[in-house]
Protein backbone atom coordinates (compact mmCIF):
# COMPACT_ATOMS: atom_id res chain seq x y z
CA UNK A 1 0.00 0.00 0.00
CA UNK A 2 1.23 3.73 -0.34
CA UNK A 3 2.44 5.26 2.72
CA UNK A 4 2.38 9.31 3.21
CA UNK A 5 5.65 11.00 3.28
CA UNK A 6 4.37 12.50 6.17
CA UNK A 7 3.57 9.49 8.21
CA UNK A 8 6.84 8.15 8.00
CA UNK A 9 8.46 11.37 9.36
CA UNK A 10 5.82 11.09 12.21
CA UNK A 11 6.49 7.41 13.15
CA UNK A 12 10.91 8.49 12.45
CA UNK A 13 10.27 11.57 15.32
CA UNK A 14 8.20 9.36 17.49
CA UNK A 15 10.70 6.02 17.36
CA UNK A 16 13.82 7.25 16.14
CA UNK A 17 13.91 4.49 14.01
CA UNK A 18 15.47 4.47 10.37
CA UNK A 19 12.83 6.23 7.74
CA UNK A 20 12.74 2.48 5.91
CA UNK A 21 12.07 0.80 9.01
CA UNK A 22 9.48 3.04 9.53
CA UNK A 23 8.01 2.81 6.32
CA UNK A 24 8.12 -1.21 6.36
CA UNK A 25 6.22 -0.67 9.76
CA UNK A 26 3.71 1.25 8.42
CA UNK A 27 3.15 -1.30 5.65
CA UNK A 28 2.72 -3.84 8.03
CA UNK A 29 0.37 -2.38 9.60
CA UNK A 30 -1.69 -0.87 6.87
CA UNK A 31 -0.70 2.81 7.77
CA UNK A 32 -1.98 2.53 11.51
CA UNK A 33 0.48 4.82 13.27
CA UNK A 34 -0.10 3.63 16.95
CA UNK A 35 0.99 0.04 15.05
CA UNK A 36 3.45 0.68 13.36
CA UNK A 37 5.10 2.46 16.49
CA UNK A 38 4.40 -1.14 17.91
CA UNK A 39 5.99 -3.50 15.50
CA UNK A 40 8.72 -1.39 15.74
CA UNK A 41 9.21 -1.32 19.96
CA UNK A 42 8.59 -5.20 19.88
CA UNK A 43 11.41 -5.32 16.81
CA UNK A 44 13.81 -3.26 19.55
CA UNK A 45 12.76 -5.62 22.42
CA UNK A 46 13.63 -8.34 20.25
CA UNK A 47 17.10 -7.13 19.47
CA UNK A 48 17.98 -6.56 23.06
CA UNK A 49 17.05 -9.94 23.95
CA UNK A 50 19.28 -11.09 21.29
CA UNK A 51 22.21 -8.37 22.40
CA UNK A 52 21.72 -8.82 25.94
CA UNK A 53 24.46 -11.01 27.04
CA UNK A 54 26.57 -9.41 24.84
CA UNK A 55 29.65 -7.42 27.00
CA UNK A 56 29.23 -3.68 27.33
CA UNK A 57 32.80 -2.08 27.67
CA UNK A 58 32.86 1.04 26.13
CA UNK A 59 30.48 3.71 26.52
CA UNK A 60 30.44 7.21 28.09
CA UNK A 61 29.51 9.40 30.74
CA UNK A 62 27.04 11.86 30.04
CA UNK A 63 26.42 15.12 32.03
CA UNK A 64 23.07 17.59 32.46
CA UNK A 65 22.67 20.69 34.20
CA UNK A 66 19.31 22.44 35.19
CA UNK A 67 17.49 24.94 36.57
CA UNK A 68 20.31 27.70 35.87
CA UNK A 69 23.27 24.74 37.69
CA UNK A 70 20.63 24.04 40.46
CA UNK A 71 20.69 20.39 39.48
CA UNK A 72 23.58 18.28 37.82
CA UNK A 73 23.19 14.37 36.43
CA UNK A 74 26.02 12.00 35.68
CA UNK A 75 24.99 9.18 33.45
CA UNK A 76 27.56 6.34 32.59
CA UNK A 77 25.92 4.42 29.60
CA UNK A 78 27.97 1.47 27.74
CA UNK A 79 27.64 -0.34 24.64
CA UNK A 80 29.98 -2.94 22.99
CA UNK A 81 32.47 -0.66 20.77
CA UNK A 82 33.43 2.70 20.71
CA UNK A 83 32.63 2.70 17.01
CA UNK A 84 28.72 3.54 18.58
CA UNK A 85 29.88 5.09 21.71
CA UNK A 86 30.68 7.88 19.34
CA UNK A 87 27.73 8.20 16.88
CA UNK A 88 24.93 10.47 17.14
CA UNK A 89 22.30 8.50 17.96
CA UNK A 90 24.23 6.88 21.02
CA UNK A 91 25.78 10.10 21.98
CA UNK A 92 21.61 11.99 22.12
CA UNK A 93 20.34 9.16 24.05
CA UNK A 94 23.24 9.55 26.93
CA UNK A 95 22.15 12.87 26.41
CA UNK A 96 17.95 12.31 27.11
CA UNK A 97 18.94 9.70 29.71
CA UNK A 98 20.42 12.85 31.81
CA UNK A 99 17.82 15.32 31.16
CA UNK A 100 15.44 12.46 31.94
CA UNK A 101 17.20 12.04 35.39
CA UNK A 102 17.18 15.40 36.41
CA UNK A 103 13.44 15.84 35.84
CA UNK A 104 12.13 12.62 36.97
CA UNK A 105 14.13 11.90 39.91
CA UNK A 106 15.02 7.81 39.75
CA UNK A 107 16.73 6.14 43.02
CA UNK A 108 17.20 2.74 41.12
CA UNK A 109 18.77 1.60 37.43
CA UNK A 110 15.84 -1.22 37.56
CA UNK A 111 13.83 -2.83 39.99
CA UNK A 112 16.79 -5.65 40.61
CA UNK A 113 18.51 -2.93 42.23
CA UNK A 114 16.02 -2.29 44.85
CA UNK A 115 17.41 -3.71 48.17
CA UNK A 116 15.47 -6.21 50.10
CA UNK A 117 15.30 -3.71 52.98
CA UNK A 118 13.59 -0.91 50.43
CA UNK A 119 11.46 -3.32 49.42
CA UNK A 120 10.04 -4.89 52.67
CA UNK A 121 9.81 -1.36 54.05
CA UNK A 122 7.58 -0.16 51.24
CA UNK A 123 5.17 -3.60 51.09
CA UNK A 124 4.86 -3.14 54.93
CA UNK A 125 3.64 0.53 54.14
CA UNK A 126 1.46 -0.48 51.59
CA UNK A 127 -0.07 -3.39 53.48
CA UNK A 128 -1.03 -1.31 56.68
CA UNK A 129 -2.56 1.27 54.49
CA UNK A 130 -4.45 -1.75 52.45
CA UNK A 131 -5.38 -3.20 56.27
CA UNK A 132 -6.93 0.15 57.61
CA UNK A 133 -9.84 -0.44 54.72
CA UNK A 134 -10.86 -3.32 56.22
CA UNK A 135 -10.68 -5.54 53.15
CA UNK A 136 -9.90 -9.01 53.19
CA UNK A 137 -6.32 -10.45 53.05
CA UNK A 138 -6.36 -12.20 49.86
CA UNK A 139 -7.41 -8.56 48.61
CA UNK A 140 -4.88 -6.93 50.52
CA UNK A 141 -1.98 -8.89 49.10
CA UNK A 142 -2.95 -8.22 45.33
CA UNK A 143 -3.37 -4.16 46.35
CA UNK A 144 0.40 -4.48 47.70
CA UNK A 145 1.51 -6.03 44.69
CA UNK A 146 -0.58 -3.51 42.69
CA UNK A 147 1.32 -0.63 44.43
CA UNK A 148 4.51 -2.38 44.64
CA UNK A 149 4.47 -2.18 40.20
CA UNK A 150 3.56 1.48 40.53
CA UNK A 151 6.48 1.70 43.08
CA UNK A 152 8.90 0.57 40.52
CA UNK A 153 7.73 2.59 37.49
CA UNK A 154 7.97 5.38 39.82
CA UNK A 155 11.06 5.10 41.50
CA UNK A 156 13.32 2.67 38.54
CA UNK A 157 14.93 4.65 35.81
CA UNK A 158 13.84 1.89 32.81
CA UNK A 159 10.52 1.56 34.09
CA UNK A 160 10.04 5.36 34.13
CA UNK A 161 7.61 7.13 31.73
CA UNK A 162 10.15 8.57 29.23
CA UNK A 163 10.34 12.44 29.90
CA UNK A 164 10.29 13.18 25.76
CA UNK A 165 7.20 10.18 25.20
CA UNK A 166 5.08 9.28 28.39
CA UNK A 167 3.98 6.39 26.54
CA UNK A 168 7.21 4.91 26.42
CA UNK A 169 9.30 3.96 28.88
CA UNK A 170 12.95 4.20 29.24
CA UNK A 171 13.53 0.65 28.52
CA UNK A 172 11.53 1.34 25.66
CA UNK A 173 13.83 3.93 24.21
CA UNK A 174 17.27 2.11 24.79
CA UNK A 175 16.08 -0.97 23.14
CA UNK A 176 15.40 1.26 19.91
CA UNK A 177 18.24 2.30 20.09
CA UNK A 178 19.88 -1.48 20.54
CA UNK A 179 17.96 -2.27 17.58
CA UNK A 180 19.26 1.22 15.53
CA UNK A 181 22.88 0.29 16.70
CA UNK A 182 22.88 -3.46 16.56
CA UNK A 183 24.74 -3.42 20.24
CA UNK A 184 23.91 -3.91 23.61
CA UNK A 185 23.60 -0.60 25.35
CA UNK A 186 23.09 -0.55 29.55
CA UNK A 187 22.58 1.90 31.90
CA UNK A 188 25.73 1.24 34.44
CA UNK A 189 25.13 3.69 36.82
CA UNK A 190 23.76 7.37 37.69
CA UNK A 191 24.03 10.51 39.83
CA UNK A 192 22.03 13.35 40.44
CA UNK A 193 23.22 16.06 42.70
CA UNK A 194 20.51 19.01 44.02
CA UNK A 195 22.45 22.35 45.16
CA UNK A 196 22.11 22.35 48.80
CA UNK A 197 21.02 19.01 49.87
CA UNK A 198 22.82 16.00 51.44
CA UNK A 199 21.51 12.45 49.46
CA UNK A 200 23.34 9.25 50.68
CA UNK A 201 21.60 8.01 47.37
CA UNK A 202 23.95 10.35 45.40
CA UNK A 203 27.28 8.60 47.65
CA UNK A 204 25.32 4.90 46.76
CA UNK A 205 25.11 5.65 42.92
CA UNK A 206 28.32 6.87 42.60
CA UNK A 207 29.74 4.02 44.24
CA UNK A 208 28.14 0.65 43.84
CA UNK A 209 29.96 -1.40 46.09
CA UNK A 210 29.56 1.39 48.85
Amino acid sequence: MEINASLVKELRDRSGAPMMECKAALVEASGDLEGAHKILRQRGQATAAKRSAKTTSEGVVGTYIHGGGKIGVLVEVNCETDFVARTSDFQSLVKDLAMHIAASDPRFVEREEVTDKVLAEEREIYRQQAKATGKPDAVIEKIVAGKMEKFYQEFCLLEQPFVRDPNMSVRDVIHGIIAKTGENIRVRRFVRFVLGQSDARAAAAADPSA
